[in-house]
């Protein structure tokens, strides 16, 4: 069985308009990095926000980590699925510096394992030295790494981005689309990609899905 699975999955937004998500079916492996491509308005921030617990399909199956998480009879909370998101304008909080931003969701730790964590994260997305800056301080290219950060500083089983590159400028999206790559291949992360650009998918993703 793949990693996560996305089973007969439909969504309308009110009874008099057409699904916006009709019978949608795929699977991502372990370790995938899968691209969502579509025009705006097909259904694609929806689908991740389904997946995210954000909202409830009028049916079909969700399963992550070989968890169902949502079908006729079940609902796993958002806070329980294990998932990390990373939102088009990165959702940075601005009073918080680097650091409390990413140790935002390690509150179950342990002081020691806080430390130790927000210490590997800082390693992975290369922010040593911007620890103590807040984001109206950084630019876009360094929000957008710690809001990858805080995403994956609790471990989750699966990331959703949701349109990561519309901020920034040509010159930047090509720099960061390489960074996130090795990024999310040292993590080993699982992750869904929403995107309208083919460069994104073509530069990052294992293989692309079109709603």
């Amino acid at each position: 069985m793949s990693y996560v699975n996305i089973s007969e999955v439909t969504y309308t937004y009110t009874s008099k308009q057409p699904p916006i998500l009709s019978k949608v079916t795929f699977s991502i492996d372990r370790g995938e990095i899968v691209g969502i491509l579509g025009p705006s308005g097909s259904g694609k921030s929806t689908l991740l926000r389904l997946i995210a617990g954000l909202g409830t399909p009028d049916q079909g199956i969700i399963s992550i980590a070989d968890q169902v998480v949502v079908n006729a009879n079940t609902f796993v909370p958002p806070e329980e699925r294990g998932v990390g998101m990373v939102f088009q304008d990165y959702a940075l909080f601005p009073h918080l510096n680097v650091e409390k931003n990413i140790e935002f969701g390690l509150h179950r730790m342990s002081r020691a394992e806080r430390k130790a964590r927000l210490d590997e994260m800082i390693e992975l997305v290369q922010l040593k030295g911007f620890m103590k800056r807040y984001p109206h301080e950084l630019s876009g290219g360094q929000q957008q790494r710690v809001a990858l950060a805080r995403a994956l500083a609790p471990k989750p089983s699966l990331l959703l981005m949701d349109e990561p590159f519309s901020n920034l400028d040509t010159e930047l999206r090509s720099s960061i689309r390489s960074e996130l790559r090795d990024i999310l291949k040292r993590a080993k992360m699982t992750c869904l990609l929403v995107t309208h650009d083919y460069q994104d998918v073509k530069a990052i993703c294992n293989r692309e899905i079109t709603l």
